[in-house]
């Protein structure tokens, strides 16, 4: 079976061709600058995402018509959705009602979901949401404490995001470790530019560090991570917009608020050199992170394994054993010769016989999102 999976950005469509059974992807392409100057003007652009998914069934060719399904990255779900759905015009219509919890996502999301099912009208279309696995959270880890009736009139809670990553991997961490993912206890870090962790038990996310938005949690290329709500309260009262706090802490924050530069190799290369803001700005970034391991350890009642996903996770060995220093007394180590194996597949790190296991497991969210639709579809 195979499924078509997009990805569909406010000016860009991201799209494989995933033959589930084999778990290989038989095409993939990206198309850039929808509906932006120069769309449109060469092969790899398009005028909008209408004539951007027309390109795309071209470039498929013989291959569109071994396509059984349409696999859609849809970023929020907000409390309407918990697991994938088909789609139709009541999901449109629900993903649309909660696009104000995401208004640089789920309105690009839905541009493609449009545009795709005008093209392929005779195959399903399945949302798979970014939030959906975090929705078995217990209410005492989503709720923030405000006025109630204030956070149910505008959606404040927590709802987390990087789900689909969580969840695979979590899966492939079960599978790695020979044990059913239902008698597990683990913590899986996301770390790529953009980072989250998560607490899952038997299968199930119980805490996650990103919140109402993707903005909440460790720190990030751009993005402060957590930051007390006072510190925004003053920024406005100093004179600074909305607008300009939003670009400030989304933007002009994290690594790149500390350094200069977004890019975690630049900050490394740096840091060796000498450099003290980068230093600070690794001792921060894993300071959150153990931050996060300690709390969830402490939620879990015990941990089987801590997973390192995405791409810091997967490929940097000096900030995985960074992110992990000093936690001995947690049972958590890492062996120096497995970590610093280069590898592209899922492993073990941690010494033998370590109390709990730390794992490398490589993410693929379009694999999860086209295993999702096919199972929903048959």
């Amino acid at each position: 079976m195979r499924v078509f999976v997009v990805n569909s950005g406010s000016s860009s469509i991201k799209y494989q061709l995933v033959d589930v059974v084999s778990e290989q992807v038989v095409l993939s392409g990206l198309l850039e600058r929808l509906g932006q100057p120069g769309g449109g003007a060469d092969q790899n652009s398009a005028v909008d995402h209408e004539s951007g998914m027309r390109l795309v069934l071209d470039r498929l060719g013989p291959e569109a018509a071994s396509i059984a399904a349409v696999g859609h990255r849809v970023v929020h779900g907000g409390e309407l959705f918990a697991a994938p759905v088909v789609i139709d015009d009541e999901v449109v219509a629900g993903i649309r009602a909660v696009s104000a919890l995401a208004p640089l996502h789920n309105p690009a999301n839905l541009a493609g979901i449009d545009a795709a099912r005008l093209a392929l009208p005779d195959v399903p279309h399945v949302a798979v949401f970014d939030t959906a696995f975090h929705q078995s959270m217990p209410a005492a880890a989503s709720t923030y404490a405000i006025d109630r009736a204030v956070a149910a009139e505008h959606g404040v809670r927590r709802y987390g995001f990087h789900g689909t990553s969580h969840q695979f991997v979590a899966g492939r961490a079960a599978t790695l470790l020979g044990r059913p993912i239902e008698s597990l206890k683990l913590i899986v870090l996301h770390l790529g530019n953009g980072s989250s962790a998560t607490a899952v038990d038997g299968g199930r996310s119980i805490d996650t560090s990103m919140g109402l938005t993707p903005l909440a949690g460790l720190v990030m290329g751009t993005r402060s991570g957590d930051l007390d709500p006072g510190a925004l309260l003053h920024l406005l009262r100093t004179g600074l917009s909305i607008d300009e706090l939003d670009a400030l802490l989304n933007s002009r924050s994290g690594l790149l608020g500390l350094t200069g530069s977004a890019d975690m190799r630049d900050v490394m290369a740096a840091a060796d050199a000498g450099d003290a803001d980068a230093a600070l700005a690794l001792d921060v970034w894993a300071h959150r992170i153990r931050h996060y391991v300690g709390a969830y350890l402490a939620q879990l009642g015990g941990l089987d394994a801590v997973v390192f996903t995405a791409g810091i996770g997967e490929n940097a060995p000096a900030l995985r054993a960074r992110a992990l220093d000093g936690l001995g007394h947690l049972g958590l180590a890492i062996d120096a010769d497995r970590n610093g194996s280069p590898s592209r597949e899922a492993r073990v790190i941690s010494p033998d016989g370590a109390p709990v296991a730390v794992l490398v497991v490589p993410t693929n969210e379009e694999l999860a999102i086209a295993q999702a639709a096919a199972a929903l579809v048959g």
